[in-house]
C-alpha cells in the first residue's frame, strides 16, 4: 500500500483538478482525499496525477522499417498486399519482428502508455507473434486481427468466416484495412461475428480524400457512410468526411479514432475535430503506423492541438483533447480505468509546468517529466520496490 501526496489528480471522466492525496492497494485505488496517508507516503511536490494514456491506433509491426518509405503515397506505403509495410513484414524472420514491437512497447510505456489498440496483420501468425512479443512486458495490447482471405472483389464467404472465428479466439477484435480492400458482403460477416463473440469490429475510412470519391463514385456512399451503415464499432481516421457523414457518425454507436501526424505525414487531410465536438463526438487520439511515427502520445497531442489552431483557425479545447488520449477510450468495449475510488490504478504522475493542468501536459511535457507511471502490474522508478 502506498499513498501519493500534495498532487493535483485529474479525476473521473472529466479529468476534473483536484488537490488531493492517493491511497492504492493492490493495484486499486482505495481513496481519495485530502486526509489519507496509509502505507508509504510519496510527496509529489503539486505534480499532476493523470490517467495513463491509450494509444488508439497503432500498427505495431511497421516497427522494423522505421522512416522507411517517408513521400511515397498512402497507397504505396500502406495498401497491402503490396505496400511497402507488407513488403517488408513478409521478408523478415518472426524473431525480427518481435524483437522489433517489443521495443516499440517499452518505448511506450516509458512515455506514459500502458493501453494500445493495435491492426495486426499476418493474420493468425500476426497474433500471436504480437501475443509472445508482449507476453513480459506490463502494457495491454488491445489486438484487432485480419486475414488476407478477406480481400478482393468475389471472396470465398465460407472461407472469410471460417478465418474471422479462428481469428476471435485469440484476437480482441477484428480489423480490415478499409473500403477499398474488402466487399460488404465481408464486412457484413466481420461485424456480426466481432457482435457475437462480443468484441472489436474497426476499419479505416475516409482517410484520404482519394478513397472518399472511388466510394462516391463506385457505391453511390461515401467510406464512412458505409462504415456506419455496416455498424463497425471503430471507425479509425474519418479525415476527410463529405455530405453528411459527421452528423452520421454522431447518430451512430461507433467510437472514432484520429491519427493527426499520420495524416500529415501521408499528406492526407487534417482530420475536423473542432466541427466533431462540437456535434458531441468524442473521439480517441491514435499514432498510427510505427513506420512513419513514433508511438509518443505528448507528441501526438501537442502536434493536435497545434494543428487544429492553424488549420481551423480556431483553439481547440485542452481538457477535451486531454480526454482523447485518456478517458474517451472507457466507451470503449475493452474499457480502460479513470481516476476514482475503486479503479484500478492506471495513472501518469507528471512534473506540473503551469496553472492550465491540461496544457501543463499537452504543451510542455516530455517523457523525462513522468514521475512515475503506475499500473496494476507496474511501477516505475522506487515505487517497484513498494
Amino acid at each position: 500500500m502506498f499513498t501519493i501526496t500534495n498532487g493535483i489528480i485529474l479525476r473521473g471522466l472529466n479529468l476534473v483538478p483536484v488537490k488531493s492525496n492517493i491511497t492504492i492497494d493492490d493495484g486499486i485505488i482505495i481513496d481519495i482525499s485530502k486526509d489519507t496517508n496509509e502505507g508509504k507516503i510519496i510527496d509529489v511536490d503539486g505534480a499532476v496525477i493523470a490517467p495513463s494514456f491509450l494509444n488508439g491506433h497503432t500498427h505495431i509491426g511497421d516497427s522494423i522499417i522505421k522512416d522507411e518509405g517517408y513521400g511515397l503515397s498512402l497507397g504505396e506505403m500502406v495498401k497491402p498486399p503490396n505496400g511497402v509495410k507488407h513488403r517488408a513484414l513478409a521478408s523478415v524472420e518472426d524473431e525480427d519482428i518481435i524483437g522489433a514491437m517489443k521495443l516499440s512497447m517499452w518505448d511506450m510505456l516509458e512515455s506514459g502508455t500502458t493501453h494500445f489498440i493495435d491492426y495486426r496483420e499476418g493474420g493468425l501468425k500476426g497474433v500471436k507473434l504480437l501475443k509472445k512479443a508482449s507476453k513480459d512486458i506490463p502494457i495491454t495490447p488491445i489486438i484487432l486481427g485480419r486475414d488476407d482471405s478477406f480481400y478482393g472483389d468475389d471472396p470465398d464467404l465460407s472461407k472469410v468466416k471460417s478465418q474471422i472465428r479462428k481469428l476471435l479466439k485469440v484476437a480482441d477484435g477484428i480489423a480490415p484495412s478499409g473500403f477499398g480492400e474488402i466487399s460488404d458482403e465481408v464486412a457484413r460477416l466481420i461485424v456480426d461475428e466481432c457482435r457475437k463473440a462480443g468484441k472489436i469490429s474497426s476499419i479505416h475510412v475516409a482517410e484520404s480524400e482519394s478513397t472518399q470519391i472511388e466510394s462516391l463514385e463506385k457505391f453511390d456512399k461515401t467510406e464512412i457512410e458505409r462504415g456506419v451503415n455496416s455498424n463497425f464499432n471503430q471507425l479509425v481516421h474519418c479525415t476527410n468526411p463529405k455530405n453528411n457523414d459527421l452528423v452520421l457518425i454522431k447518430n451512430s454507436s461507433a467510437n472514432i479514432v484520429v491519427c493527426p501526424r499520420a495524416n500529415a505525414t501521408l499528406n492526407v487531410g487534417v482530420v475536423p475535430l473542432n466541427e466533431m465536438l462540437n456535434l458531441g463526438i468524442r473521439p480517441v487520439l491514435g499514432t498510427d503506423n510505427l513506420m512513419l511515427n513514433s508511438p509518443n502520445m505528448f507528441r501526438e497531442l501537442e502536434f493536435t492541438l497545434k494543428m487544429m489552431s492553424v488549420k481551423y483557425n480556431d483553439y481547440l479545447n485542452p481538457c477535451e483533447l486531454l480526454k482523447m488520449a485518456t478517458t474517451n477510450s472507457c466507451n470503449y468495449i475493452f474499457s480502460k480505468s479513470f481516476i476514482d475510488v475503486g479503479q484500478i490504478a492506471q495513472f501518469n504522475v507528471i512534473k506540473h509546468f503551469s496553472k492550465n493542468y491540461y496544457l501543463s501536459i499537452i504543451n510542455r511535457s516530455e517523457t523525462k517529466n513522468i514521475l512515475y507511471t503506475i499500473n496494476r502490474y507496474y511501477t516505475n522508478s522506487i515505487l517497484e520496490h513498494i
